[in-house]
C-alpha cells in the first residue's frame, strides 16, 4: 500500500499513539507517499462537477493537508484561496508544495492569492468571506457528535450564497473485503482509544451519508448530491461516489 518512500511501520505505529495533531506532524514529510492522499482522480472529478458553477471569488480549503485541494481552489477561485489545518508539520510541507505549482492558469489570468492558516476546523478564525469551502478525506476526524458544530462553523465563514462541497465514497458492500477490512480499522481505533490517551480520532465508518444530509440541512444549508460519473455504479445501481453540494442560505 506504500511506496517506498512513505512511512515506516515503526513510524506509522507512532504517529498512531500520538493525538491527531501530534500524528500528522510526524507523518507529514511522507504523506504524499500513502494511501491516504486524496487521489487525484477524485479531485480531478470533484474540480470538474464545480466548474459549472464558479467562477468563485474566495476559497477555502478546510482540513488541507499539504495543500492537494487548494490546487483544485486554484482552478475554481480568481481572488484568494485559503488552506487551514490544525497540523503546523502538513501547513509547512503544503508551503513547500505550492513552490512547484504553475504561476499562471492556462488560457486565464494570473493566480489568486495563497494563504496557509494554522487552525481547528472546530473553531475557525475567519468571518463570513468565502465562496466555496471544500474539504477531502478529512471528516473521519470528527465525532458524529461533532458534525453539528463542524457544518455550523462552515456555515459562519460562508458568504449568503456560498457553497460546500466535498466527495462521498459509497460503502462497500459486506461482500467486499473492503468493508471488513474497514471495519476492523475501526474496531482497533476504538480499541486503541479506550486504552490509550492522548486518543487519536479516525473512523472510516462514522462518517454517513444520511447523517450527514440531516445536520446539513439543520445547519441551514440546502442539500444536494451529485453522482460523479467517472467512478461509476455499484451493482445495486447506487453511484460509488457522490458529490456533496451544500449552499449557505440567506441569514
Amino acid at each position: 500500500m506504500f511506496t517506498e518512500h512513505g512511512p515506516t511501520l515503526r513510524e506509522l505505529a507512532v504517529q498512531a499513539l500520538s493525538s491527531v495533531e501530534h500524528g500528522y506532524d510526524l507523518l507529514a514529510p511522507k504523506f504524499d507517499h500513502t494511501p491516504f492522499r486524496t487521489p487525484d482522480a477524485v479531485l480531478d472529478a470533484v474540480a470538474a462537477a464545480l466548474r459549472p458553477a464558479g467562477p468563485f471569488g474566495h476559497g477555502l480549503d478546510l482540513c488541507c493537508g499539504t495543500g492537494a485541494g487548494m490546487e483544485v481552489l486554484r482552478g475554481l477561485c480568481t481572488q484568494g484561496v485559503t488552506g487551514v489545518d490544525i497540523s503546523a508539520g502538513m501547513l509547512t510541507v503544503a508551503r513547500e508544495r505550492q513552490s512547484e505549482w504553475p504561476r499562471e492558469r492556462p488560457g486565464e489570468g494570473g493566480p489568486p492569492r495563497v494563504s496557509w492558516v494554522r487552525g481547528d476546523a472546530r473553531a475557525l478564525p475567519f468571518g463570513p468571506v468565502f465562496d466555496l469551502v471544500v474539504s477531502f478525506g478529512a471528516f473521519g476526524h470528527f465525532l458524529p457528535c461533532e458534525l453539528p458544530g463542524l457544518f455550523g462553523q462552515v456555515r459562519s465563514v460562508l458568504r449568503p450564497g456560498g457553497r460546500f462541497a466535498f466527495p462521498v465514497m459509497a460503502p462497500p458492500p459486506s461482500t467486499s473485503p473492503w468493508y471488513w477490512a474497514l471495519l476492523g480499522f475501526d474496531t482497533a481505533m476504538r480499541v486503541r482509544n479506550a486504552v490509550w490517551r492522548p486518543p487519536f480520532v479516525m473512523y472510516y465508518r462514522a462518517f454517513r451519508l444520511g447523517d450527514v444530509r440531516r445536520e446539513l440541512a439543520r445547519a441551514g444549508f440546502t442539500v444536494e448530491l451529485r453522482a460523479l460519473p467517472e467512478f461509476g455504479r455499484r451493482r445495486d445501481g447506487a453511484p460509488r461516489c457522490r458529490l456533496v453540494l451544500a449552499t449557505r442560505g440567506t441569514p
